[in-house]
């Protein structure tokens, strides 16, 4: 008798450890880094609907997560002091906007995995990871097909405005890549019969001087490739384009949706919920470096006629029928 009363309190201390242990690791509070390289006004639709994401994952902010929120405000040499706060606070993985901030570390975390949500260049190409299928290492992510689209962009301009002859090009100096992009864009304009110009400014100090000089050139119509400085700068781009009352075409709806003409790209807002299936495979114990980096998979072509109303042009009924959303 004495020793079934023994073994009964030491079953019951046994099974009171286990579950103590159980709830403390499902009650863990995961935090995550998520570095932007845009202002935080530039990102919000990005960031709800990474929220958004969670959420139907089961995550909820300060709940089971916690997220350290890093905003660069366009301002790129800050980001390895950005980068390197996120990994002294050790977070659980980071999720970043671009390859900027990854190019950018000067101390590269090789333990902390990194999920890029809307990487605009050539992750393989850039270095960041191995392959596609096999990233390696401890980055991957989420494409946009960033220089794939822009001749997508040029040939829906000549289709809407096919009296157009001259294009201009508005994007910042200093960037290799967008150098390359644009020669391939140059190609694509000639054979849709059409000349590109490149307008090459330092800042947006010189953005407002920039579009006077397009218009006295003689551009009819614009176009402009993804970037940080562009999205950062997105209002003033709009602005200004709507000034000089050319016609343009934007490298995503977000633009649209914010007084730009026209815009077609991928959902950006869909990758950055897709970041969040990622981020949830991490923290159960996948490792980045197996994930494969995926592209779009849904894309936007939008068309907003209070913008062509106010710049006194027409869109052809057979490029609206072609718009998945048009803003009246």
């Amino acid at each position: 008798m004495t020793e079934k009363l023994f073994f009964r309190p030491l079953a019951f201390v046994l099974l009171a450890t286990v579950s103590l242990a159980e709830a403390q690791q499902t009650s863990k509070v995961h935090r995550i880094g998520v570095l932007v390289t845009t202002s935080r006004s530039a990102g919000a639709g990005n960031i709800k609907a990474f929220q958004q994401g969670l959420r139907e994952l089961g995550y909820f902010e300060g709940k089971n997560f916690i997220v350290e929120y890093r905003y660069a405000e366009g301002k790129m040499e800050s980001l390895p002091e950005l980068m390197a706060e996120l990994i002294r606070l050790k977070v659980d993985v980071i999720v970043t906007n671009s390859a900027a901030p990854i190019q950018a570390d000067k101390n590269p975390s090789e333990t902390i995995p990194i999920i890029f949500a809307a990487i605009t260049s050539d992750p393989v190409g850039d270095g960041l990871v191995s392959s596609m299928a096999r990233p390696g290492g401890n980055v991957t992510g989420f494409t946009i097909l960033a220089p794939e689209l822009n001749g997508k962009r040029l040939e829906l301009l000549k289709e809407a405005f096919p009296k157009i002859t001259r294009v201009g090009l508005i994007r910042r100096a200093g960037s290799p890549r967008l150098e390359e992009g644009f020669k391939e864009d140059e190609t694509v304009a000639k054979g849709l019969g059409f000349r590109l110009q490149s307008i090459l400014v330092k800042g947006a100090d010189d953005l407002e001087s920039a579009f006077n000089a397009t218009k006295s050139a003689g551009v009819q119509a614009l176009t402009f490739p993804p970037s940080t400085f562009l999205s950062t700068n997105r209002t003033r781009f709009i602005e200004l384009t709507a000034k000089i009352r050319l016609p343009a075409i934007y490298p995503g709806t977000v633009y649209v949706e914010a007084g730009g003409l026209m815009g077609y790209g991928p959902d950006i807002r869909d990758n950055w919920r897709r970041a969040a299936t990622y981020v949830d495979k991490i923290l159960k114990g996948a490792k980045a470096g197996d994930l494969p980096v995926e592209q779009p998979m849904k894309f936007e072509f939008a068309i907003n006629l209070n913008a062509a109303k106010q710049i006194g042009v027409t869109i052809p009924p057979n490029v609206l029928v072609r718009a998945n959303r048009v803003i009246r």
